[in-house]
Formats: C-alpha cells, structure tokens, sequence
C-alpha cells in the first residue's frame, strides 16, 4: 500500500527533478545543452553504441506499456549570452550547463544525426539538398529563424529530428544553425561538423571518437529500419535535474555517481534473469534453480558464471570494468521468456553441481577422479572451463571414467609442461574449450601444438626451480613406488592407477599437510596414519660453514663459484625430495652423510634411493635431475603431433580486444599467420584491411553474408566522409572503425568462412604489454 505524503511536507528550493520524455525534452525550442570546460573528453566507444542502438531496437519492439531509462541528467541554468566555444550568442535565453549525463546526450545527438542524415538520402530535399545526395558531401543543415525545420514542412521526420540536434539562430548575420548540444571549444567545430554535416575534404583521416561513433549508427540505421529507430528514440525517458543558484553542484553530483558498492556480475545476472517475471514466477526460478546455484558455487559464484561463459562460447570473458561477465551473459541470453528460462536454468544448475565437485574434490563419489581433480586444483581455476564440460558429460554418460581422467591428464600435462620452460599458461582455456567441443581427438591436437617439447623441458627442469614441487614430486614417488612404465605408459590410454599426494598445495607449501599422507599411497609403506610429508632441499638453502657434501670438505672451504653452483641448482628437480615430517626437521641442514641415515627409513621410494649415493653436489644433482626428467617427461606424456607452437601464438579468436587504440597500437603484432602463410602484420587496422580483402576474393559469399547481418564493414556506396579502401566498382570497405570493433570484425568473419583456426597473431613486446 502506498501513502500519500503529507500536504504540507516541505519541498526542495535548489533542486528541480522532473521524469521527462527525452526526446520531447531535446526537441524543446527552450533547450540549450552547454558543456562546461572542466567536463572529461568525450569517450563512448562503439562497443557503448552498439548497446546503446540494441536497447532502442529492443524497447521499439516491445508494446506501447514499455519505455526505456537511461538515468538522470543534471544541469545547471545559465543566462550568460557567452556560448561554451568562448563566442557570443547574442541571446540571452536560457541555457543548461551539462554537469552530468554528457556522454549519453552526445550519443544521442550523433545517433540523430545519423537517422536524419539517412532521411535526407533516402529522399526529399532540405534547404535545396536534392534526394539521394549525399549530405556529407558538402550539404548542411540550415533552418529559418523559426526553427521549424525542413522548408514548408516543420512536421515531417526530417524536422522532428532536426528539432533535436539544432535551433535556429537568426541573430547571427551567417543565418547558420547552431547544435543545441554545445561542446566547449575544444571540440566545438569537429562535433558540429558531424551533426550538421559540414565535413570538409581531408577530415574522413581525423582521429575522433565524433567520427568514429557517427559512422557507425550511419552503418547500422537502414533507409528501412528509420521508423523502428526513431519509435525507440521517442520511448527513452529520464530525470532533469536543474539546480538552483544556491544548489551545490558538486556534492550533488558526487552524491549521484557514488551510490554505495556497485552490483557484482553475479548480482546482475540474477537481477537481468528474474526480472519481468511475475512474483510467483520468480520464487520459482529463485528456488528451483537459482538458490541451488548459489549453494553450489558458494563464494565461488562470479567465478562460475565467468567459467560457463567461456565454456559456452569458446571465448574469453573479460572482467575489465566490472561487468565484462554479465555483458556476455546478456549478449548470449538476449531474450528469456519463462520457457526459455526455465531450460537454461535447469543447465546451470546441472553444471553448477559439477562446479562444486571441481572446488571439493574430495565430494567426488569416486575417489580416483576425485583425486585427479585435485591434481587439477594444484594449478588454480583457470581450467575449470574445459574440466567442467567433461566432468558433466561423464556424469551423464556421455564420456567414459577412463576418457575424463585422460582428458583431466592432458590438461595436468599441457599446464605443468608451459610453467616450467616459463610460458604463459593465461587465455588458453577459450581455444581448448573450442577444440573440446569438436572431439576429443580435436582437444589432444590442440593441446599438442601449445605443449612445449620434450627437449625443451628437458633444458628447462635441469637449471630452473622446479614449479609445484611438492605436486610433481608426489606423482613422481607415486610412479617410481608401482613402476613408471606401470603407471603412465602410453599417453593416451593412461590415468595413472596409482595415487600420489594428491590435491598438494603450491609452492608457498613446503609443508605438504596431513591431507597429503592420507592421499599418499602408493608410496611404499606409508599407511593412513603416516605421517606429512615435507619438501626436502638435500643441498641446504641456506647451508652452515659446517655443512658438507662428501664428508671431507666443509661449506667454507668451497670456492665462491663452487658455492654459487650449488646455489643455482639448489631449487632444481634433483635437489628436491620428499620426507615424512619428523625426519625432515631431523634432517634440517644436515650434511649429506647424516641425512643418507634418514633417508633410508624414509617410505617413499624416491627419496630412499638417496642413501645410496655416497656425495652429494653438483654432478650429483644434475645426475638425478637428468634421471627424474625422464621420468617427468612419461608422467606427464606429450601426445604425437605434427608441429609445435613454441613461438607462443595466440589465436585469433583469443587475441585481446582493445578500447580505443592504445599507446603503441601501430607494433601491437610481431607478425600474423594466415593458413600457413607467415605475414608482415603489425597492426589491427592492416589486419583488418588485409582479412577482408583477402575473404572477399576467397571467401566472397561469407563476407557478404558477415556484413549484411553485421550492417557492416562492407557498403555499396561511400554513404558518408570516412576512410574507405575500395574492394571493387561498387563495394566499399570502411576503415574508421576503433580497434575493438576492427577485431571483433576480423573474428566474426573468419568465423563466418570457417577458417578462425588458421589464423594466429603473434604479441610484440608492446602488444603484450598493452591494457
């Protein structure tokens, strides 16, 4: 029930808010939008149009009920006759000085703009401007001093739309209009070149964000599609804001734009999914599928949705902004109705049940996945998009246990194998989610061009600290303790019976805790009540003057170079075992002939074989290191493939979408490799240039059908002052597009063609570095 306030309840002096349409509010001969100095540039890119033009799209489509708000717009009155670009008007009506909401009223004038450009091409003429001209050309707008629009005719489309973007200003001796959003004069004459069409020759090359977001609405909006964008732009609403002269702007506008922590991706999503619906439809989503979702995924939730995403698409999600997760949640679920709803939520639900099995392994009802889950775990989450997949297709029955656990072995393999020769093992997950969903066989391709080679591995474990340490030692004792060739024999038809120490934790865990005891059968006789095992450095990190290697010469008898090669190799695979708690901290740092005692009542198998070496030093560390090595290199097998990528080349689909163009944008790319031809490539406009001139002679009809569905790159005419690349006699190829949506272009048409898995780019030390 809703009370109505008290008549005599004070209303505010300094603050006017009035919910308004918003184009009738623009259209108001009464509106004049200044923008004041102080204000940032302007920064929409066109990632922000394009949602933009979809929320219009959409409100236009649904009933009359329905409008769409786009926030609150403050302002403060003015009556200075001293416009924003520093000129006199010589009027002295009143003026809005924008002091929030520049952004959304900038978009929407260069969103006007184009509709009433496309008006004017489509036909009828203003202010002698023939039909089918091209206003860009050199036409522009020009009114009376009435403001009425078009001549003899102020209620057509054309001045309605000219009703928003310009009022008449018969003062002026050049009787020109003026745009009644007035940037300051920084950016005053680009802005009203677009608007009113006064482009000059030469300025298609200009770097501006004007150009850049104009040109898309005019390649987005066709002649057929005017009433459909128009009815949407007439359903905007929002709330003007004016402030009085006692009003402090400031506060206010701080107060607006710092309204407590911000929804979470998660919270977004769960708000976008329920609502609509009714209250009853909601407490049913909300009981059937959401709250089980939440139980599953606990803290872990955002986590989730982020992982499902990647999954599903094949893509990277990127949390830049913090909404990069339900951007792509809403771009994949555009519509749901309750029907539709209730399908997709019973398969979140179902795949968050395998999410909670992938954060507590040891909820698995079986033990072996459960514990090769854990073995999974020793890397981090980032492959939980691909694992998650093939947990639930083997809850289904869809994979055999045999076929999860080599999937789960191959992904142990791939990662473990990057992370020690050094390689980035970030926005892997996407490709191999990709192959994965092709076949098995796919994915074990996929997997073998990324994995670095045996050689490689080899070098790289002889003088580089060993990563995961307590893990790869664990799995090594394991496999020496039940025999090696017993327990990894060939790579694809491997899972490794034998158990090692399961989910051990990283690095920073020299302690491998009581869990890895209870995990660490196979060990030789080490029970349920044995012991934790500790990570034993057999040449001290930190040895005494005391300590020695052979029991002749002491530590401070070494010279400086034999001691700083004993340093070096001191992290190295044949430096490190495992050893059960209590004979660890008797072993400390020992010398060498005292720990063989210890070493000898040890139960796992690796660490035994030390009591029969009769020195310790560097021979003996790069002797057992080449040893273990070759046992690493069968644990963690490497499958047969042709070639091997170790010049670490990114996928086009996976290559890293950029706002803007980015400090050193023109050498973002070392080269780029098109189907086997190796390309001089250094940046993502050649790229973009050279793909669809490339496509348009070998792959012509997927560009056609790229662009038609797009609404772009491709016209058959130069519709607007641009930079434009001709493709033939009557196709052209718009190059004044931002970088981002230049790749994502380049994606979706090699997508389109079905050649995205031949394309890759290769980083320059810039393009890695970049934001």
């Amino acid at each position: 029930m809703v009370t109505a306030l008290p008549a005599a309840l004070p209303t505010a002096t300094n603050i006017d808010a009035t919910a308004v349409n918003t184009i009738s509010w623009l259209s108001s001969p009464q509106t004049t939008i200044v923008v004041p100095v102080y204000q940032r540039q302007y920064r929409w890119d066109i990632g922000g149009c394009e949602k933009l033009l979809a929320d219009i799209r959409a409100v236009s489509d649904s009933d009359d009920r329905h409008t769409h708000f786009i926030g609150s717009i403050l302002c403060t009155a003015s009556t200075s006759s001293t416009s924003s670009s520093g000129e006199a008007d010589g009027d002295d009506s009143a003026e809005l000085v924008l002091i929030d909401g520049q952004q959304r009223i900038t978009t929407l004038m260069l969103l006007v703009a184009a509709l009433h450009h496309t008006v004017l091409q489509g036909g009828g003429a203003v202010s002698g401007t023939g039909a089918g001209e091209d206003l860009d050309a050199g036409a522009a707008i020009t009114v009376g001093a009435g403001g009425s629009g078009r001549e003899g005719e102020g209620g057509g489309l054309a001045g309605q739309l000219e009703s928003v973007l310009v009022r008449g200003e018969g003062g002026r001796a050049s009787g020109a209009s003026r745009t009644k959003l007035r940037p300051h004069k920084a950016w005053a004459e680009v802005f009203e070149s677009v608007v009113l069409g006064r482009r000059l020759p030469g300025d298609e090359l200009r770097d501006s964000r004007f150009d850049d977001n104009y040109a898309f609405f005019r390649s987005q909006i066709r002649p057929d599609e005017v009433a459909r964008i128009w009815r949407g732009l007439q359903k905007l609403e929002h709330v003007a804001i004016t402030l009085g002269a006692d009003a402090n702007a400031q506060q206010i506008f701080e107060s607006l734009n710092s309204t407590g922590e911000p929804l979470r991706d998660h919270e977004l999503i769960h708000n976008y999914v329920l609502m609509g619906l009714s209250h009853a439809e909601q407490n049913e989503i909300e009981d059937s599928f959401w709250l089980p979702i939440e139980q599953n995924t606990g803290e872990q939730i955002a986590g989730f949705w982020r992982h499902y995403l990647v999954m599903t698409t094949g893509r990277e999600v990127t949390v830049a902004g913090g909404r990069g997760v339900y951007d792509e949640f809403r771009q994949q679920f555009p519509r749901l109705d309750l029907e539709a709803l209730r399908v997709h939520a019973a398969e979140w639900r179902e795949y968050s049940s395998a999410y909670r099995v992938l954060l507590e392994p040891a909820s698995a009802p079986d033990a072996e996945i459960g514990q090769q889950l854990g073995y999974v775990n020793t890397f981090g989450r980032g492959m939980y998009p691909l694992v998650m997949r093939a947990y639930r297709d083997y809850e289904r029955g869809v994979v055999t246990k045999s076929r999860l656990i080599e999937t789960l072995e191959l992904v142990q393999s791939l990662v473990l194998r990057r992370t020690v020769v050094g390689v980035d093992t970030d926005r892997l997950v996407a490709r191999l989610c990709r192959a994965g969903a092709l076949g098995y066989d796919e994915l074990v391709a996929a997997a073998a061009r990324i994995m670095p080679s045996n050689e490689r591995v080899r070098v790289a474990l002889k003088y580089s600290e060993l990563p995961h340490a307590a893990y790869v030692l664990g799995r090594l004792a394991a496999a020496a303790a039940v025999g090696v060739d017993a327990a990894a024999a060939d790579f694809g038809a491997r899972g490794l019976d034998a158990a090692g120490l399961g989910a051990a934790g990283t690095d920073a865990d020299r302690g491998l805790g009581a869990a890895s005891a209870g995990a660490g059968r196979g060990l030789g006789a080490a029970g349920a009540d044995a012991p934790p095992l500790d990570l034993e450095h057999i040449f001290p990190m930190a040895p005494a003057d005391a300590w020695s290697g052979d029991g002749v010469r002491e530590w401070a008898d070494y010279s400086d170079d034999e001691q700083n090669s004993h340093r070096a190799l001191s992290g190295t695979l044949g430096n490190l075992t495992l050893l059960e708690r209590p004979l660890a901290e008797r072993a400390a740092d020992a010398s060498f002939a005292e720990k063989r005692a210890l070493y000898a009542q040890s139960a796992v198998a690796t660490t035994t074989e030390l009591a029969g070496i009769e020195t310790w030093g560097t021979a003996a560390i790069a002797s057992r290191t080449a040893m273990l090595s070759e046992a690493f290199l069968r644990v963690w097998g490497r499958p047969t493939a042709v070639g091997i990528d170790d010049d670490d080349l990114t996928p086009i689909l996976d290559a890293k979408r950029r706002r803007g163009w980015p400090r050193g944008w023109q050498r973002e790319f070392e080269y780029v490799e098109y189907r086997g031809e190796h390309w001089e490539v250094y940046d993502v406009k050649y790229l973009f240039n050279r793909i669809f001139k490339r496509l348009w002679n070998d792959s012509h009809e997927s560009v056609v059908a790229f662009s038609a569905r797009r609404g772009g790159p491709i016209y058959d005419a130069q519709a607007w002052n641009g930079h434009w690349d001709q493709l033939d006699e009557s196709n052209f190829l718009y190059m004044g597009w931002d970088s981002r949506y230049m790749l994502t272009a380049v994606q979706g048409v090699l997508e389109e063609a079905g050649l995205a898995a031949e394309v890759f780019v290769k980083y320059s030390y810039l393009g890695a570095a970049m934001p």
